[in-house]
C-alpha cells in the first residue's frame, strides 16, 4: 500500500508540476522576444548616433572661387578683402605730395623741383650778404709818422679817452689787449665797426683809457670815442659815419629812483589793511 501511495503520488506530483515547469519555461521565451522587440527601436536609434558623430568630425568642404587662372579659398579670399592695420607715421604729413601753387601758372609736384630751387638758393647770395656796407673810399686820413687823433666817447655812466695813430690796427685799452679787456667777440665785433667802415682797420692803432660803467657800456663808449677820432682826422667822414650810426650819442641810461618807490617805477605792493 505504501507502494502503491507511492506510486500514485509520483505521477501526481508530475502532473502538477509538469504545467507550472511549462509555465515557467514559457514566460522566458514569452519575454524574449518583447526585450528583443522592445530593443530593437532603441538599437535603431542609437545605430545613427555613431554616423553623425563621424559625418561632423569629417571637415566641411570648403567653397572654392575660381578667379582667373588662380583658385583661392574662402580664408585666402578673406585674409585679401581684410585691410592692412593702418600704422602712424614717424613724420606727419611725410607721405603726402605738394600741392602748393606758386605765382607762376606752372604747378609742380614732387621733390625733384623742389630741390632743385633748394640749390638754386643755396648758391645765389643772400640779401643780408649784399646789404652790407662797403668801405669809405673816400677816406683821406693823414697818417704822418708822428699823427695823433684824440676824442671822447661817452656810454651810460662810462668814458673812454681815445689816440688813434698810425700802426698795424693794435689796441691798448687801459694797457691791456681787446681780446683781454673784452672777452665777449660781440662786444669786439662793435668796437671795430668804425675802423672797418672807413678801411683803417689794419692801418692805425688804438690807445684808450677808461673808466665807468660795465662792460657792454665801455665798449659803447669806446666805439662813439673811435667815431669822433676819425671825425677830427677826416671832417668830410661825417655824413657816411652818422649814417651809419657810430656818432650818435646814446642817452639811453638807468632812470632814477623816486621817493616812495622801491625803483623808479616799481611801486611796493598795495595792501587794504
Amino acid at each position: 500500500m505504501a507502494d502503491d501511495e507511492k506510486g500514485t503520488e509520483t505521477p501526481q506530483t508530475d502532473a502538477e508540476a509538469t504545467p507550472e515547469a511549462q509555465a515557467e519555461e514559457s514566460q522566458p521565451l514569452a519575454e524574449t522576444p518583447q526585450t528583443d522587440a522592445a530593443a530593437t527601436p532603441e538599437a535603431e536609434a542609437e545605430a545613427p548616433q555613431p554616423e553623425a558623430e563621424a559625418d561632423e568630425s569629417q571637415p566641411e568642404a570648403e567653397e572654392v572661387v575660381v578667379e582667373g587662372d588662380e583658385i583661392l579659398t574662402e580664408e585666402e579670399l578673406e585674409d585679401e578683402i581684410e585691410e592692412t592695420p593702418r600704422v602712424k607715421p614717424e613724420i606727419p604729413g611725410a607721405d603726402l605730395e605738394v600741392d602748393i601753387v606758386r605765382d607762376s601758372d606752372d604747378v609742380y609736384r614732387g621733390e625733384s623741383r623742389w630741390l632743385e630751387d633748394e640749390e638754386d638758393d643755396s648758391v645765389e647770395p643772400t640779401e643780408a650778404e649784399e646789404a652790407e656796407p662797403e668801405p669809405i673810399a673816400d677816406a683821406a686820413i693823414d697818417l704822418a709818422a708822428g699823427a695823433r687823433y684824440t676824442a671822447t666817447g661817452k656810454r651810460k655812466t662810462a668814458v673812454a679817452r681815445v689816440i688813434l695813430k698810425p700802426g698795424t690796427g693794435v689796441y691798448e685799452i687801459n694797457g691791456k689787449t681787446l681780446v683781454e679787456y673784452f672777452p665777449r667777440p660781440t662786444l669786439r665785433r662793435n668796437i671795430s665797426q668804425p675802423l672797418e667802415a672807413v678801411g683803417f682797420e689794419e692801418r692805425m692803432d688804438v690807445i684808450a683809457r677808461m673808466h665807468g660803467g660795465g662792460v657792454s657800456a665801455q665798449a659803447g663808449a669806446l666805439r662813439h670815442g673811435i667815431s669822433r677820432a676819425l671825425l677830427e682826422a677826416d671832417p668830410n667822414l661825417r655824413g657816411e659815419l652818422k649814417k651809419r650810426g657810430f656818432l650818435t650819442r646814446d642817452a639811453r641810461a638807468k632812470e632814477r629812483k623816486k621817493a616812495g618807490l622801491k625803483k623808479a617805477r616799481k611801486r611796493p605792493q598795495f595792501s587794504k589793511r
